[in-house]
Order: structure tokens, then sequence, then C-alpha cells
């Protein structure tokens, strides 16, 4: 799998995430730095399954349409006498 990149906006606006969470939820105050490198270490590390989960789910999807697709083809087949 190749490496997944962000602009530098979505970079920003997830270690600003990042940072809020620390506060809110564990009250303590996490710097720029640190959290830029909180976040590479879940990308790198955990991210593969939440990239992973979702192929699955569009696979899912994927196959569910394929089914109706199928389904409308056989369902205009028109009736053959022999």
């Amino acid at each position: 799998m190749s490496k997944i990149e962000f602009t530098a906006e979505q970079r920003e606006l997830m270690v600003q995430k990042i940072q809020t969470y620390f506060e809110d939820e564990l009250d303590q105050d996490l710097g720029q730095f640190d959290a830029e490198f909180l976040l590479d270490f879940f990308a790198s590390n955990i991210g593969a399954h939440f990239y992973n989960r979702g192929l699955h789910d569009a696979r899912a999807i994927f196959e569910a349409r394929i089914e109706t697709i199928d389904e409308d083809i056989y369902g205009i087949e028109k009736d053959i006498r022999y």
C-alpha cells in the first residue's frame, strides 16, 4: 500500500482535532509537534486497518449494486418459446 498523503490544511485540521481531544477529554495540553507525532504514529501503525475497512465496506456496496444490476438484466430478458 502506498503512503496516503493529505494536504497541509487537512493535516492541520487533524492535528487540531487531536489537540482538542486531549484538552477536552484528558485535560492535557498537547503541543503542535506532539500532536503531529501522534498523528504520524496512528497513520503508520493503525491507519491501514481503517483503510482496509473502508475498502471492505466499498466492496460490499459494489457487490450489492452488481447483484441489483444482475437482477434488473434478468428482469428484462425476453421469453423464448421453442
